[in-house]
């Protein structure tokens, strides 16, 4: 149990700073009214490890005091990621098949970061780049380009790591009695069996 813990703390603190890394690495472009923030792919985590949830938000928080975003930008913001994370592990769960997991699991940091973070940005800051829909518009495409195209690819990499047994990517709810078996469904579903039925 303490080496799970462990392990799980210290894969908290590598997606905490390759959200930031990953943040800066873009910069230009991860931020603004038009925005294409690679870190966002690490947004479906959350349905492999629960311990993404606060890792996320840290590394959004981090990422946000270090580019010197307004106060209401960096609180939140970073709220919103923390929700955003809680709401795909938590909806995600129930689902056994990987396709509606991405689906769903991406919608959130999709969709709330697109219709929050103008309004948050009209309080911090006094004004937007855009009318209102039009920055909608502009952050849903970069949301979705981002989780949809390089968030599935790492989820996908993510089950075949699992698959061929690479414990750093195990996610502890897997039964131990159970092999990791590349099916259409993730260790965590795997877990859930006796609650679903």
């Amino acid at each position: 149990m303490n080496n799970q813990k462990t392990k799980m703390i210290a894969r908290s603190g590598i997606i905490a700073a390759l959200y930031v890394v990953l943040t800066f690495a873009v910069l230009p472009l991860a931020s603004g009214a038009i925005q294409f923030r690679v870190s966002e792919a690490l947004t479906l985590l959350p349905i492999f490890y629960v311990e993404a949830i606060p890792a996320l938000f840290v590394g959004c928080l981090l990422s946000n005091i270090i580019s010197g975003c307004a106060v209401y930008d960096i609180v939140f913001g970073s709220l919103i990621t923390l929700v955003a994370s809680l709401l795909t592990y938590l909806c995600t769960r129930p689902i056994k098949h990987h396709v509606p997991k991405v689906i769903v699991g991406g919608l959130f940091p999709t969709f709330l970061n697109a219709f929050l973070l103008p309004v948050i940005w009209y309080f911090a800051y006094g004004e937007l780049t855009y009318v209102y829909m039009l920055q909608v518009g502009f952050l849903v495409l970069g949301q979705g380009v981002v989780i949809y195209l390089l968030g599935s690819l790492l989820y996908f990499a993510i089950l075949k790591l699992q698959a061929k047994g690479v414990k750093a990517f195990d996610s502890y709810s897997r039964p131990k009695s159970s092999p990791a078996k590349h099916s259409d469904r993730t260790p965590n579903d795997q877990s859930n069996d006796t609650t679903i039925q």
